[in-house]
């Protein structure tokens, strides 16, 4: 039943008292059309987005490649199939055995798969006492007296006791079908916590290959940092002996102590983030930090995938779970709507029951009264201001819903947007990088000889090694960044998601 609306009038009122079986007829046709039908709009499904592309220029269709490890070229590929376990393809065999293992052990995960539970015995609950008749058993006792004068005779008082048992049957007919409404509404938000807790195991997939790969970082950057400071502490060394010797004022001391100390504070920052990252990969797979057990990851433990996915935007609206939880609480809001509708109709309630009466409990189910009860009570809303109110709050949290998935549909998009530019620009950052170190190694190997045939000092030699680390640094982290654009694709892309799954509720 789309849209169904009430129409009252002054003729409605009247009656052909010579034809009662013509308005008992059309009283069953109404009741009959009202029971096969559900108040409220159907829900169809939104449209998949009309554009095609996910960037105003075209994207790259394969990124530029480096000497260096970690820069080899990657490719886009269209419609490409790839295994739900996304992060296999960084070949990091113990990122695989971290991420299973959390996927058994997190708490988050936990949580979101027994809020999916009770999610469905909800609607088990619902449905339980909405599509089947209520039936209960009835037994009791009650001890009366009663005296002749109140019924205007004479005679002493009685006492005596009266038992009863008894079974009720209730049911709601649901002519307007605001129960089964009720019901879709519930199988939507039903379907929300599956998504959720697909988008909470991706969502704890994809924290735990990113904290990986930075703590393969911040190892890299912490022995680059330490090797800077160690050719630092050594000119020093350099300098307070020249000194000694009077071949250099104090002064010279001092200035090369301010770029050492420099470097020996950064050496704590960068352990800190390490240890703090190895403790939220601790508390992602489910463990406490002090339990231990964390792999100590390296950028030589990982791999760059030589190809990437490319899922256009009509296939990304049903394969990321925030879009399609978003579309279940679409569909939830246009049933609860539906719902509201209902209640301006017509309601059918039937109840019956069958029992028996007698003055002992041996009596009761042998030579007992048998007593009985057969109702039916239909029941029309004439004047409540509330519930129309109910049904404009119901059809304005249809459309905050609707504005909702918009919005969550152009995250997404934005998303997918920017990882394939990040992987595009930091390919370009990486080579321009590899380049710098290749140079800065290719001037030590240079110094180094100069150094043992005598041409070159041993400070110059020192900071020859400086420079060298010093790319090392940027190097590690761009290394690192384009193993983290890889997973934010995979994960922008809904990459290990069930995608058209839903739960068989309604």
């Amino acid at each position: 039943m789309a849209n169904p609306r009430m129409k009252y009038g002054a003729g409605a009122d009247r009656m052909e008292t010579g034809r009662p079986h013509l308005r008992k007829s059309a009283l069953l046709i109404l009741i009959a059309g009202l029971a096969g039908c559900a108040a409220g709009p159907d829900f169809k499904r939104p449209a998949a987005p009309e554009v095609g592309d996910y960037t105003a220029t075209p994207v790259f269709a394969q990124t530029e490649s480096a000497t260096a490890r970690l820069g080899e070229s990657q490719r886009l590929v269209a419609g490409m199939e790839v295994d739900a376990q996304w992060w296999r393809s960084l070949k990091s065999p113990k990122l695989d055995a971290l991420i299973e293992s959390a996927l058994t052990a997190s708490p988050s995960l936990a949580a979101a798969r027994a809020t999916l539970r009770q999610a469905q015995e909800l609607h088990a609950a619902q449905a339980g006492s909405t599509r089947y008749p209520q039936v209960d058993a009835g037994l009791g006792a009650q001890r009366q007296r009663t005296s002749p004068s109140a019924q205007g005779q004479e005679g002493d008082a009685q006492i005596f006791s009266l038992y009863n048992a008894s079974v009720g049957v209730r049911y709601n007919l649901d002519l307007a079908g605001g129960n089964r409404r009720a019901l879709e509404a519930l199988a939507a938000r039903t379907d929300f916590r599956r998504h959720e807790v697909e988008a909470a195991r991706l969502t704890l997939a994809g924290n735990i290959a990113t904290a990986a790969i930075t703590r393969a970082r911040l190892a890299a950057q912490v022995e680059a940092t330490a090797a800077i400071l160690q050719a630092w502490e050594e000119q020093v060394r350099i300098a307070r002996e020249r000194v000694r010797l009077g071949q250099a004022a104090a002064d010279e001391v001092l200035a090369l102590q301010i770029p050492a100390e420099q470097a020996r504070a950064e050496l704590p920052a960068l352990r800190k983030q390490m240890q703090q990252t190895e403790h939220l990969l601790a508390v992602l797979a489910g463990r406490a930090p002090a339990a231990g057990g964390i792999p100590e990851f390296r950028l030589a433990d990982f791999t760059l995938p030589a190809e990437l996915p490319l899922v256009v935007p009509s296939e990304l609206v049903r394969r990321r779970p925030d879009i399609r939880a978003s579309e279940a609480l679409l569909h939830a809001a246009n049933a609860e709507y539906g719902v509201a509708v209902a209640k301006l109709y017509p309601q059918l309630n039937l109840s019956a029951s069958l029992g028996s009466q007698a003055l002992t409990t041996g009596a009761l189910f042998g030579g007992g009264s048998a007593v009985w009860s057969l109702v039916g009570q239909l029941t029309q809303p004439l004047f409540n201001p509330g519930l129309p109110a109910e049904k404009r709050a119901a059809l304005a949290a249809f459309d905050a819903a609707a504005a909702n998935y918009q919005g969550v549909v152009l995250e997404a998009l934005r998303d997918v947007a920017d990882a394939l530019r990040a992987i595009e620009n930091d390919a370009q950052a990486l080579a321009a990088l590899a380049v710098a170190e290749e140079a800065a190694w290719g001037s030590l190997q240079s110094v180094e000889r100069q150094y043992q045939l005598g041409a070159a000092s041993y400070v110059q030699l020192l900071i020859a090694q400086q420079q060298a680390q010093q790319t090392r640094l940027g190097l590690a982290a761009a290394q690192a960044q384009r193993l983290t654009d890889s997973v934010a694709l995979y994960q922008a892309a809904g990459i290990g998601s069930s995608g058209e799954q839903e739960i068989s509720l309604r």
